[in-house]
């Protein structure tokens, strides 16, 4: 009988972000700019790695596929989120939103998996710089880039199975601009203990692990490079692990406030403001913290800048 007093739902309903509607065009413009300079900029970060031979290393190869990342992860929701402000067809499909939903968490858990890659190519070049040639092997790179995306994909493919064997039922409004995991749990009629076990057991562990990996490389680089008083390259990799940290920060940070802290009733702002953080704002200043920022990269975008002027 429970099951017959469910009505099965084909499509949901986005809320999107809580701004009035005098505000959307204002808002509209706002992250338009954001999302086409996250676009641009990271695809510009791609273009110069591939056209400069001098950057096909290591440290170049994880930022390339992050870059690729960071485009992905803003275009699973900002594209649609745009539309909603602009049209106000907040409507999306239930196989869309499960659709969006995967991808998320499958370019989340990349990036991840990415920082904690990109941490440990930083910790093998200042604690074994004479050794890094040999540990950071082209092979090496490739099965950290590739198990990044195995695992990422099994993570994502796990937490959508269990959310499709879940009933939702008249409600289908999502207090969010995409369909988040949470917010999706909060409208299913069925039991959600044992996918609420899996977000803290399983995502939990990965969270943890690579988390734990960054900071364990870090922790690494700092107590070698106190051990050699060079104030010098002391403040050299300060600032090169501070803009990193900085960035891991912002991103851990919000994620576990909204998958592991966002437990009030009255939170759904505040979700709302952490998600914008890590799905717009953070891929929009990783090419500028990682890359334009960088010497090399910088050299690689003038000679690009001078063969454009040449051929005009």
């Amino acid at each position: 009988m429970e099951r017959e007093n469910q009505s099965s739902v084909s499509e949901f309903l986005l809320l999107g972000l809580p701004i009035r509607p005098e505000q959307r065009s204002m808002f509209f413009a706002l992250f338009l700019g954001m999302y086409l300079t996250t676009v641009l900029g990271n695809l510009l970060i791609i273009l110069l790695i591939r056209l400069d031979s001098r950057l096909h290393t290591p440290m170049y190869f994880f930022l390339s596929h992050l870059a690729i990342t960071d485009v992905s992860f803003s275009s699973v929701t900002v594209p649609k989120m745009l539309m909603d402000i602009q049209t106000n067809h907040k409507s999306i499909p239930y196989a869309g939103c499960i659709s969006q939903m995967y991808f998320y968490i499958l370019f989340a858990s990349v990036d991840s998996f990415l920082l904690a890659a990109m941490a440990y190519d930083r910790y093998v070049a200042i604690c074994h710089p004479l050794h890094y040639t040999t540990i950071m092997r082209a092979e090496l790179c490739v099965l950290l880039v590739a198990g990044s995306w195995f695992f990422s994909c099994a993570h994502a493919l796990l937490h959508t199975v269990f959310l499709a064997q879940l009933s939702f039922c008249a409600d289908n409004t999502i207090t969010h601009f995409f369909c988040a995991l949470t917010a999706l749990l909060k409208l299913a009629c069925s039991d959600t203990s044992l996918n609420e076990l899996i977000i803290f057991s399983e995502g939990g562990m990965l969270f943890i692990l690579s988390l734990c990996s960054i900071l364990g490389s870090y922790i690494l680089i700092g107590t070698t490079v106190l051990k050699v008083p060079s104030t010098k390259r002391f403040f050299k990799t300060l600032s090169t692990c501070g803009s990193h940290l900085f960035v891991v920060s912002l991103y851990y940070g919000t994620l576990a406030g909204v998958y592991f802290f966002s437990s009030s009733v009255n939170s759904n702002d505040k979700d709302i403001i952490a998600s914008v953080m890590y799905t717009i704002i953070t891929p929009m200043l990783n090419p500028f913290i990682y890359s334009l920022r960088n010497r090399d990269m910088k050299q690689a975008l003038r000679i690009l800048a001078n063969r454009a002027s040449f051929f005009k």
